[in-house]
């Protein structure tokens, strides 16, 4: 895909009359020379591949650290007591982020939405929201090329890795990718879409990376929770007609220029942030005994 800006989706929206996951589908085609058919075949691939990893998660499994397992499983049983201040829909969204990046953490097989270690936030709210409203798979593949168009344009204009810009190009740009794929499940239109996804990368704006002892563990499988859940929150604004006051990609470059100026021990490296911590040097060390 060759789009550099969110406007240049939106224009081409207006000018052709499609919506912006035809608008991205046909870049797609172009920039790989492959026929509808098969465009959407991938995309398929890649939504059923999420649906078999959130069904495949086992509550027994902990990471090699043994610093995550469990928390999925926990947070199930919690929303069975029917006291979730979330609410039903919210709380099993964050149920999923949960067990999808703990599922990552524990070598299973899952599907890098933009990253692995943001793995939790896409498929929780779609995989929950197509149980939710019952919703055709094809839909939820449309929303799939939405999420693709934003993380694209993310991609071109900032990062979406935790070493390059800190985990806001992570977990802010899957989370952006989701509030605008909620967006257009709810039939929002292309400037929504990139109003959504700009409050969302907004609202994570200068989340560093920190991971304990290098490891795509802690804090990162509780990112997705907050990934997901503000996308939500995002797509209700946008739905609701509020708008980012900065323009979408503005707020991308915004975020480049924020990682450009983040210290390196904020981005991947492990040594800064809660991974400097007094309690994450001590599980981290414990780590090291199990090597």
């Amino acid at each position: 895909m060759a789009y550099r800006s969110l406007a240049e989706i939106e224009e081409r929206c207006r000018e052709e009359q499609i919506s912006f996951q035809e608008a991205v589908l046909l870049d797609d085609l172009n920039e790989r020379g492959a026929t509808r058919e098969q465009s959407r075949a991938a995309m398929e691939n890649l939504w059923n591949a999420m649906k078999e990893a959130a069904a495949g998660y086992d509550p027994a499994l902990r990471s090699n650290s043994g610093l995550v397992g469990g928390a999925g499983s926990q947070m199930r049983e919690y929303l069975q007591k029917g006291r979730s201040l979330c609410g039903d829909f919210t709380g099993k969204v964050i149920a999923s982020a949960l067990e999808m990046g703990e599922s990552n953490a524990c070598m299973k097989r899952i599907v890098a939405a933009p990253t692995a270690g943001a793995c939790g936030v896409l498929p929780a709210v779609l995989v929950n929201y197509q149980q939710e409203y019952h919703t055709p798979d094809e839909e939820i593949v449309d929303a799939l090329y939405v999420a693709a168009g934003i993380g694209q344009v993310i991609a071109s204009r900032a990062f979406i890795a935790g070493a390059l810009g800190g985990c806001q190009a992570e977990i802010g740009s899957a989370s952006a990718m989701a509030a605008g794929a909620l967006t257009a499940l709810n039939h929002g239109n292309a400037s929504q879409i990139s109003h959504a996804a700009a409050m969302a990368l907004k609202n994570l704006l200068g989340l560093v990376c920190d991971p304990v002892g290098g490891l795509v563990e802690v804090p990162c499988v509780k990112r997705n929770v907050i990934g997901a859940v503000n996308a939500l929150s995002a797509a209700d604004m946008s739905l609701a007609g509020i708008e980012s006051r900065i323009s979408p990609d503005q707020v991308i470059d915004a975020m480049r220029q924020v990682g450009e100026q983040m210290h390196p021990s904020l981005k991947e490296t492990g040594e800064g942030g809660l991974a400097a911590t007094p309690d994450a040097k001590n599980a981290f060390h414990f780590v090291e005994g199990l090597v």
